[in-house]
């Protein structure tokens, strides 16, 4: 299939007809489809739609946007296992993963559906006689969301949502890696009943595409997830432009387990932190910090577990560990793997790509230990 952008309310292709394949990490032979490769001038045509969609928008009642924000968070609900298939099928994760990101979906609907009635401002003493303060919330206008490949529903839902209950207009840029869920979504919204250019979708690079949102005059609000590297140019560009920059970036975890702690729940915390989602998080346990005395122990119930863990098509409700986002990903974990082995670490499991039976087809990775 050929998917196209969305703006102002119609579904248009990018205006240099060029598109890029979304391939399906667990078999590299799964082509989903052809998306719009977006740049410059698409962005510029969406950002002008939800300019102009601004007014009328900030003049809904924010209860009857919080009523569309509800309807959409109703329809995410009737289509969860369709959504969650597709997620799992472009982004990899285990299907497990994909209907809890599904789910966070509808919560977030939930959640800000009804913040539409709870708007409130605030008055205060004012120190001048015979007269009065108060406060109301308004709007600020065009919000440019740039979101990451490993939520694919969840986190444009947490920037989306928030927004369009408050008034603003959305220009959204979903990861390349994962355009057919940010369809999905897409979808959704015009069905429950955001108006033309209140919600826009420009698929496409963060280069082409996520620069020119970031730097475009008349996006005012900037919300970013992904690389730290990214975020300091997008903070340094937004906050030279007086934007409204938020941003969620890279962590390094650490999970410390003490003396007396239960091992068996402990091991089952890593396991969760460090390979769910294929590690593939923000969040993700990647250190961890063992007292000398349990450590040896730990370790033998740790492995165990590790080496046990099925990796496989997400697809498959008996996978428990799907694959890395794209053969680039495989090759930059190794790469850090390589690393740490030449500044002194041990390789107690795992340490290569996976490629046994079906694995070869797709983006594996085993699960790995380093020690030391």
């Amino acid at each position: 299939m050929t998917f196209k952008n969305f703006i102002g309310g119609k579904w248009v292709p990018a205006e240099s007809g060029e598109t890029f394949q979304n391939i399906n990490p667990a078999d590299r032979e799964d082509i989903i489809g052809e998306f719009p490769a977006s740049g410059p001038a698409d962005v510029e045509k969406a950002v002008a739609a939800a300019k102009k969609a601004f007014d009328g928008w900030r003049k809904t009642p924010a209860p009857r946007r919080g009523e569309i924000i509800f309807r959409a968070g109703e329809l995410m609900k009737a289509r969860k296992e369709e959504i969650s298939r597709a997620m799992t099928r472009e982004m990899g994760k285990v299907l497990k993963e994909t209907r809890g990101d599904t789910q966070e979906g509808i919560d977030t609907a939930y959640i800000h559906g009804a913040e539409g009635r709870r708007l409130h401002g605030f008055s205060a003493p004012c120190e001048m006689p015979n007269k009065a303060g108060w406060t109301v919330r308004a709007p600020i206008g065009v919000a440019g969301l740039i979101t990451p490949w490993n939520f694919p529903m969840a986190i444009p839902t947490w920037k989306s949502f928030p927004a369009l209950v408050s008034g603003n207009t959305v220009v959204f840029k979903p990861a390349s890696d994962v355009p057919h869920t940010g369809d999905l979504f897409a979808e959704i919204l015009m069905e429950a009943g955001v108006p033309e250019g209140v919600f826009n979708l420009v698929h496409g690079g963060g280069g082409s595409v996520g620069n020119a949102i970031v730097k475009h005059p008349d996006t005012r609000i900037i919300s970013f997830t992904g690389s730290s590297e990214v975020g300091r140019g997008i903070n340094s560009i937004g906050g030279d432009m007086l934007k409204r920059v938020s941003l969620e970036l890279g962590g390094k975890n650490a999970q410390a387990v003490m003396e007396d702690a239960d091992l068996d729940l402990a091991v089952e915390g890593v396991l969760w932190g460090a390979f769910g989602t294929t590690g593939q998080r923000c969040t993700a346990t990647s250190r961890l910090i063992l007292h000398k005395k349990i450590k040896d122990e730990f370790i033998s119930r740790l492995l165990e577990k590790v080496n046990a863990l099925k990796l496989g098509n997400g697809l498959d409700e008996t996978s428990e560990v799907g694959p890395l986002i794209n053969p680039g990903q495989v090759d930059s974990v190794h790469g850090w793997v390589e690393i740490a082995k030449e500044e002194g670490a041990k390789v107690i499991s795992g340490g290569e790509p996976a490629t046994e039976g079906n694995l070869r087809k797709g983006c594996f990775y085993k699960p790995t230990l380093l020690d030391g």
